[in-house]
């Protein structure tokens, strides 16, 4: 496994050992020892989240408060996503700055998106499916939200807007107010 810092320093890049041979691949997508020692402050994911998605949708932008923050490992196990995290901690100084990176079925690498940073991602491919490990337990009255395309962040979701699919929820966020 490979840990790599992205401009969010508190996100990193996570790429697999991957065998490749004759037959196909073979993957080892996550060694809880190995990423404990390379991540010493990430608690250990008890949940494992996966989604299935056409092209177009985009799922986000999403976070947990206070106790029940989440992290999470996103991983793109077939087709195309861009990943998108957001620092949403007001302290950080990199506040309300983002991160993308597409995640493939193909190029395994995974992106670990801290507590305390907004996440989404939109579809790329004609369809995708996205596994996420999360470290704690989902609670929807702690759910918070911001909209895909507030122009404070600015984000480039590389789909046209006419092709955007969204969730009802996803539709009602609210822009950010400081």
């Amino acid at each position: 496994m490979n840990i790599i810092d992205t401009p969010l320093l508190d996100c990193k890049i996570i790429e697999p050992a991957v065998f490749p041979d004759a037959r196909g691949k073979f993957c080892i997508a996550f060694d809880s020892f190995a990423f404990a020692k390379a991540v010493p402050n990430q608690k250990p994911f008890i949940t494992i989240n996966e989604s299935t998605s056409t092209y177009g949708v985009l799922r986000g932008l999403h976070l947990q408060k206070g106790d029940a923050a989440q992290a999470k490992l996103v991983r793109c196990i077939q087709g195309k996503i861009l990943d998108v995290a957001v620092d949403f901690r007001p302290e950080s100084s990199t506040y309300l700055k983002h991160f993308s990176i597409e995640l493939t079925g193909e190029n395994n690498k995974q992106l670990l998106v801290p507590r305390g940073f907004l996440h989404g991602f939109s579809v790329l491919s004609e369809t995708a499916i996205v596994n996420y490990q999360i470290d704690n337990t989902y609670q929807p009255a702690t759910e918070y939200g911001i909209r895909y395309d507030d122009p404070q962040l600015n984000i480039d979701w590389q789909l046209p807007k006419e092709d955007i699919i969204l969730s009802e929820k996803d539709e009602k966020l609210g822009f950010i107010t400081l």
